[in-house]
């Protein structure tokens, strides 16, 4: 009996999700498939490239496991290739059996809060993308002229922007960080950076590590007032809280107090405090915010007490979002591809011939990265056990290069990327600044992939 034909799978996005999706699909024995893992960037990996912080170099040690899904003889790589305008579903389905939408929250959530639109006030995602080198954010974008920074926020991505704000340029020089940009954080002039938090620090989600590094900062003085961290350790709020909040407590209550080494910046993490207003007059000048509570059902509310921050510079840190694909469904209040156990569902709940989705598209922005790869497999094990409906409702004869003639795509296969790859090294040698050094928008990244 002769073996099926591998099952065609065409999966959008390639960051963690979409590569362990991948490395789910190839790893298994159930089926023969073939995957092509098809990204807008010319680049792989994400937020793994365009999210991590780029002096945290032991997460992006992620991206050789990455890699190692890619090089799979099983896999095939293509950037270049934007959902929705190169292709769409139903060019899809003439070259493939199944699609995976792992095109992850590509947008940020708002404050919604009068004078967020101007000039000076910005996503984090925005910064972060700036420092990060993703393509479609110029040098320009930010050129902190401004002494006063606010961010606005209580994740690990709000810690980020304010270590990058609150670090010298010879910190960052061993980074991957763009030369260009890093001559912007070598002109910088933000002294001082306010990291403010809606909810007290019990309630916050930085991770223990992540906050461990602001306690470390060469370049600024860390400052945490007292009273904000000042919790019973034998009160109900202690008692309850989980593990990583008493950790992240601990490291509060040491730094608390401290007197400040003369460092040319600092750092102040103020808890218990919500934007109501981005004030100035033309552009960001200061950010009016409330002192907030829980109250008895830890609903958060504002006391009436206000207090006006200077800020030239306010980045807002407070989650992504998903955001809709052409010719798909989307619940707006999930913000994500509605789906059961990664079978993205119509308006009626029945499942979508060929269609599932993986990673933040599928369950939201939440999780880290490692979150990815059993959610991948969830969704694998349910198209795995799709197979044969697969196979009887679909049978793809084009190729993706049929499918993109004419598209406008400019395709970068795997080859392309590894000449990018060589071209940072090659850079970050000439520089003198450590591994690699990212290349810095479209053309530079066309003129290497060429090479």
């Amino acid at each position: 009996m002769s073996s099926p034909e591998p099952l065609r799978v065409a999966v959008i996005g390639s960051g963690p999700a979409g590569v362990y999706t991948a490395d789910a699909l190839t790893r298994q024995e159930r089926e023969p498939v073939r995957v092509d893992v098809l990204d807008r960037l010319p680049t792989p990996y994400g937020l793994v490239r365009y999210g991590v912080a780029p002096d945290h170099t032991k997460i992006k040690g992620v991206a050789r496991a990455l890699r190692r899904v890619l090089e799979h003889p099983g896999v095939r790589f293509v950037g270049g290739v934007e959902y929705g305008r190169h292709v769409g579903l139903e060019e899809l389905r003439r070259a493939y059996h199944a699609v995976v939408f792992a095109t992850g929250a590509a947008t940020d959530r708002r404050m919604g809060v009068p004078g967020e639109d101007l000039p000076g006030s910005a996503a984090a995602t925005d910064f972060v993308d700036w420092y990060c080198g993703h393509p479609d954010s110029g040098v320009e974008r930010f050129l902190l002229e401004a002494e006063d920074a606010v961010v606005v926020g209580a994740g690990n991505v709000a810690l980020d922007v304010a270590r990058i704000l609150a670090k010298s340029a010879d910190e960052l020089r061993g980074t991957d960080i763009p030369q260009p940009v890093l001559d912007v954080l070598a002109a910088s002039k933000v002294r001082r950076v306010r990291l403010l938090a809606r909810r007290g620090p019990l309630q916050a989600r930085f991770t223990a590590p992540e906050l461990r590094d602001m306690g470390s900062l060469d370049n600024a003085d860390l400052f945490v007032d007292p009273a904000e961290v000042d919790i019973d350790p034998n009160g109900e709020e202690m008692l309850t809280a989980a593990r990583a909040a008493r950790t992240n407590l601990r490291y509060l209550k040491e730094w608390a107090g401290q007197a400040p080494a003369g460092r040319p910046r600092e750092v102040r993490l103020r808890f218990w405090r919500r934007p109501l207003e981005l004030r100035g007059a033309g552009r960001v000048e200061s950010v009016l915010a409330e002192r907030t509570r829980l109250d008895a059902g830890g609903r958060l509310q504002g006391t009436g007490e206000t207090e006006e921050i200077p800020a030239g510079l306010v980045l807002r840190s407070i989650g992504y979002r998903g955001v809709p694909l052409p010719g798909l469904p989307f619940d707006e209040d999930a913000a994500v591809l509605p789906n059961r156990d990664g079978r993205v569902v119509g308006p009626d709940g029945a499942p979508l011939p060929g269609v599932y989705t993986a990673g933040w598209a599928k369950r939201g922005a939440t999780g880290v990265i490692g979150t990815n790869k059993s959610d991948a497999a969830g969704t694998v094990r349910g198209l795995l056990d799709d197979a044969a409906e697969l196979r009887a409702g679909a049978d793809p004869r084009a190729g993706l290069e049929e499918l993109l003639q004419g598209s406008g795509a400019e395709p970068n296969d795997y080859a392309g990327w590894l000449a990018i790859d060589e071209a940072e090294a090659e850079l970050a040698a000439r520089l003198g600044r450590g591994e690699r050094v990212k290349l810095l928008g479209w053309e530079e990244f066309r003129r290497a992939a060429r090479s």
